[in-house]
């Protein structure tokens, strides 16, 4: 029997970060083999860089081992990873990517529930739109759209639709008030839904719809 895998399944973050800085280190494997598939995920979505990602990921893990001992028990350990990644993240565009800069939309000119189709059908692997080839043309446009997005609207966006983070863990993460958080994510889906349909427009255009 696998004793540990078997504590690990059953444990909590918390706890087992706990065990951790009680000296158990195979108890900060589990924290790794548990979270690392997710953050990957969030990194490479947010970067639009695979191989960059998993070196953010991996900084992310060692930034959590050597602050560990700092770590608020009265959080939860989700939310203060992704703060460590966020900051991670932000650092490698700001010292590697050249920026892209893009007025943000201003006002609702695009119905922001379109948006939302859009990003869970990116996010959810059971859709099933008429053909493979339309779904992979949909997944093609939602990640140019995504990529184009100035950083603090892309980030809100990746926290809120794919990692499903609530407002408040949102502004724990980005160290922002919450108020901002739901003005900058209706922002960034109205952002999302304009710049899609214009994506979607040029495409009809280019092929004589």
């Amino acid at each position: 029997m696998n004793r540990r895998g078997d504590r690990g399944s059953a444990a909590s973050d918390e706890s087992l970060l706990a065990d951790f800085l009680s000296g158990d280190h195979g108890s900060f494997e589990i924290l790794v083999e548990r979270h690392s598939e997710d953050l990957f995920r969030f990194v490479s979505r947010f970067i639009r860089n695979s191989a960059a990602a998993e070196d953010v990921v991996q900084e992310t893990f060692v930034q959590v081992f050597q602050s560990a001992a700092g770590f608020d028990a009265s959080r939860r350990f989700r939310p203060w990873l992704f703060t460590i990644a966020a900051n991670k993240a932000r650092d490698f565009l700001r010292s590697r990517l050249r920026k892209r800069e893009l007025p943000l939309s201003q006002g609702a000119g695009g119905d922001a529930s379109d948006a939302v189709s859009y990003l869970d059908f990116l996010s959810d692997d059971e859709a099933a739109p008429d053909s493979a080839l339309e779904a992979e043309e949909t997944r093609r446009r939602v990640g140019e759209v995504v990529a184009r997005m100035p950083d603090n609207l892309r980030e809100v966006l990746m926290l809120g639709y794919f990692q499903r983070f609530a407002y408040k863990e949102i502004a724990d993460i980005l160290s922002i008030p919450l108020g901002t958080v739901k003005s900058r994510l209706h922002a960034a889906v109205s952002h999302f839904a304009q710049q899609y349909r214009k994506l979607e427009e040029s495409g009809s255009r280019g092929r004589g719809d």
